[in-house]
Parts: structure tokens; sequence; C-alpha cells
């Protein structure tokens, strides 16, 4: 059965590190735009926020970079994100040809639907994963950013993996705490949580200091508060802090988080791999295109 066949994301996890060792990391070439609109869909368009914080950017994804297109001005290119190159990026980057927009595509995809219809086009390595996971692929980017080193990232994982409990399966609940300075990647976490779990378990994430703000009037005492790069000493009746070596980026944290869902992912019936193929069938009639439980 096609789920036999399907790893855990901590293993994919270790697998894109593998990769980035052996062949080193892809580089983001030169981005001429003085205010670009960086977009893309789910992930593609977290990505965008996280490599181009720095720039005086507009961010969008697919429901709505029509309207922001529309009501500012001073947008002279655009840099659109998307590791298959299909599904949402094609109509986005016709949209965006129409109105004569200089586009700059970041993919690892070669001769995609996209790239026919853009300017320039920057690729990125990866490797064969589950459809969803994204590991090697917008991690590559990330790392091209931040010029992190994948074999200390590695090494950090493996110093950390002691700490993570072997009781995960009683926990109903994780609540990720990310330092806030990291606020750009929560929203990839509560992704991954989405896509793995759905509904059957609820997964948080919050910076410190939203989790200031009432997000834990309630505790059934069931929920796991896991703090990665910062030491928790406030919230949550169960926790377990994962602390990370100095002067941590943006690669470290979304490696570390990924592999510690992966763990969860271990510790609960198997949702995803029960589920994904039916998923992409349905997928493949909504996108309009052959999509595949494995992506190549």
């Amino acid at each position: 059965m096609i789920n036999d066949k399907i790893i855990d994301l901590d293993i994919c996890l270790i697998n894109a590190l593998d990769l980035f060792i052996q062949k080193g990391i892809s580089q983001i070439g030169s981005i001429d735009f003085k205010r670009p609109i960086v977009l893309g869909s789910g992930n593609a368009a977290i990505t965008g926020k996280i490599i181009f914080e720095d720039f005086d950017a507009v961010f969008a994804d697919e429901s709505n970079f029509i309207k922001k297109l529309g009501a500012i001005k001073n947008i002279d290119g655009a840099i659109l994100i998307s590791a298959s190159g299909g599904k949402h990026a094609p109509i986005i980057a016709e949209e965006l040809k129409k109105r004569n927009i200089s586009t700059t595509l970041l993919t690892n995809t070669k001769k995609s639907s996209a790239e026919r219809l853009v300017n320039k086009t920057y690729f990125f390595d990866k490797n064969v994963e589950p459809y969803t996971y994204n590991t090697s692929t917008y991690l590559g980017m990330i790392l091209g950013k931040t010029k992190e080193n994948p074999k200390i990232i590695l090494d950090t994982i493996n110093n950390i993996a002691k700490l993570i409990p072997n009781d995960l399966s009683k926990y109903k609940s994780f609540y990720i705490i990310i330092p806030n300075e990291f606020e750009n990647i929560r929203e990839m976490f509560v992704t991954k949580f989405d896509e793995l779990f759905g509904p059957m378990l609820v997964g948080r994430v919050y910076t410190p200091e939203q989790t200031k703000h009432a997000k834990t009037v309630t505790d059934s005492g069931e929920e796991l508060f896991i703090s990665i790069g910062y030491d928790n000493l406030l919230f949550g009746k169960n926790r377990l802090n994962i602390p990370l070596p100095v002067n941590f980026n943006y690669g470290m944290l979304m490696s570390v988080g990924y592999y510690i869902i992966g763990k969860i992912q271990k510790a609960k019936p198997p949702y995803f791999k029960e589920n994904i193929e039916a998923y992409v069938e349905k997928a493949s009639v909504i996108f309009n295109e052959k999509l595949n439980v494995f992506v190549k």
C-alpha cells in the first residue's frame, strides 16, 4: 500500500538536511525591484515573508493578490514562489504577465507551467517527498537566504532528540512557542498541523508576547507546551523547552519545529497516511492537473 511507503515528517526533514550537506545550498540571485509584490500559495507565501522580511515589499497570496495589485500603485516587480510551479502559480503568473509586471520565480521544478510565463527563474534542489510536506523545497530557499550551515542544524537536532519524551501520545493538543522575532514562521507550523492532523489534533503556535493575550485561559492539563529557542517559565502545566544555539535563524527553527511535529506524527494514528491518496485524487480535479502522493 502507498501509505506504507510514506515516511514521517521528521525523517523527511533529516533527508532534506542530508541533501543540502551533500549538494550545497542554491543561492537566491539578485533582486533588482525596489518594491516588489512577493506572493505564493500556502507555505510558499509564508516562505516569501521569511526570505524577504527585510525588503520594502508587498506580501500576498492566491486569495488577495489581485486586490493588492489594484490597491497599491508603486509595485515595480513580482517575486513568485512555488515549489511545483503548478496549481495556483501559473494562474498568478498569467495575471502578472497581463499587467506587464516583471516576475522572478523561485521554484524547485524545471519546465513548469509557471516558468513559461515569467521573466527570470531561480531553481532550488529538492528530494522526492510526500505531497504537502514541502520540506526540502522551502527549507532550501530559506537556507539560500540565511546562509545557515545544514550540518550544524543536523547536529543540533541529534543533540536535542534525547529531550523529546517518548509519551507524546498521551497529549491531546500541542502548543508551540517560538521567539518573538520569528513570528513569520508561526503560520508555517500551523499549516503543518492542518496538513498532518486536520481536525483530529489541536496544534497551536504563538510567540511569547502573543501567548500573554488570553491564549491560556483554559488549560486541560492534556496540552504540551513546547518552546523552541525560548525558555518558557510562564505558560502551561506541561512544558518542554528545546534550547537552540546562539544566533540561530529561520532554517534552524523550521528544521527543529518540523522534526518535533514529525515526532508527534509518529506518536499519533496515521491520519495523513490513511487519507492522502484519496485527497490527491480530489485535488487533481480541483486544480485540473495530475497530482501524486509523492512529489518528484
